[in-house]
């Protein structure tokens, strides 16, 4: 499957503060992959050298095959661009903007793309964009970006400002277009919940380093929440193949892709007494907290 997004031993530093190390991930061509992280993993940062805007302390990132700070104009019309859900020329009104900007994708805008979702969110033509809320201010810019007809959308924390009318709305209608015209995105959220019923694919970060990349299908299978009940022991940190073990009152809490007979091993290699074990399936918000930790 051709990746339009190749990143290999990506590392960054601001200062003398570590960012990430060794970061490899890519991003298939028609697929959806959300970013998930806690703040301060590195998101941003990974979005800002996705666009360009900034160059990595060591390792490559290519998109359509060329560096990510480095490419050329026409490759550059292939790519969508939100960073926090900004719009220039506020002083315009919807019908404006979308013109304005028209004139610099000649043969590739689709301005039925941008109308259609300012008829969703009943915003009117005529209306200044510098009277619209942030909400709706992001979704114009999601609007023009849609229009631009692009192959490739990257999309830094596209809810911004969003109620949840609105942002299911969106979801709804961003996963429908991308998989309706074949396209490809990467993005990220703060809302877990959002990127659920949207994205194929997720890469989950910690501090520095990637913890999980698959589809969001194989990780929901493959995880489950499991409590002990009755439980005595030492637990000290992390323990292999469980994720952030913690006592609360009686019961021993964790998260694992491991079978539960793995686990029972695991847990009695450690000396960790319990009167019962059970398991569920959790959803991804579960999973996100599960896999980083809740504080």
């Amino acid at each position: 499957m051709e990746n339009l997004i190749e990143c290999t031993n990506l590392t960054h530093y601001y200062g003398k503060r570590l960012i990430y190390r060794d970061l490899n991930f890519s991003v298939p061509k028609g697929r959806i992959l959300g970013l998930l992280g806690k703040n301060g993993t590195g998101k941003t940062t990974t979005i800002n050298i996705l666009s360009g805007y900034l160059k990595p302390y060591s390792g490559d990132c290519l998109i359509f095959g060329q560096p990510a700070n480095a490419i050329n104009p026409e490759v550059r019309k292939k790519i969508g661009l939100l960073i926090e859900g900004h719009v220039q020329y506020q002083f315009m009104n919807i019908s404006q903007i979308e013109k304005f900007y028209s004139a610099f994708y000649p043969g590739q805008w689709k301005k039925e793309a941008y109308y259609e979702l300012m008829n969703k969110l009943k915003v009117s033509p005529s209306q200044k964009i510098n009277k619209m809320s942030n909400g709706q201010r992001s979704q114009v810019a999601l609007g023009l970006i849609l229009a631009q007809n692009p192959e490739l959308l990257v999309l830094d924390d596209f809810s911004l400002g969003l109620d949840p009318g609105y942002r299911r709305l969106f979801v709804e209608y961003l996963r429908d277009y991308a998989k309706s015209e074949g396209k490809t995105v990467f993005l990220t959220s703060h809302i877990i919940q959002d990127m659920e019923n949207l994205v194929d694919d997720c890469i989950i970060m910690d501090y520095g380093k990637i913890l999980v990349q698959m589809s969001v299908s194989e990780l929901l299978s493959g995880i489950r929440l499991y409590r002990c009940s009755d439980a005595e022991g030492n637990v000290n940190g992390e323990i292999d193949g469980l994720y952030h073990p913690e006592f609360l009152r009686d019961k021993l809490e964790f998260c694992s892709f491991k079978s539960q007979q793995d686990v029972e091993q695991i847990l009695h290699q450690h000396n960790i007494c319990y009167s019962a074990i059970e398991s569920e399936t959790i959803n991804l918000e579960d999973a996100f907290i599960g896999l980083t930790g809740k504080y």
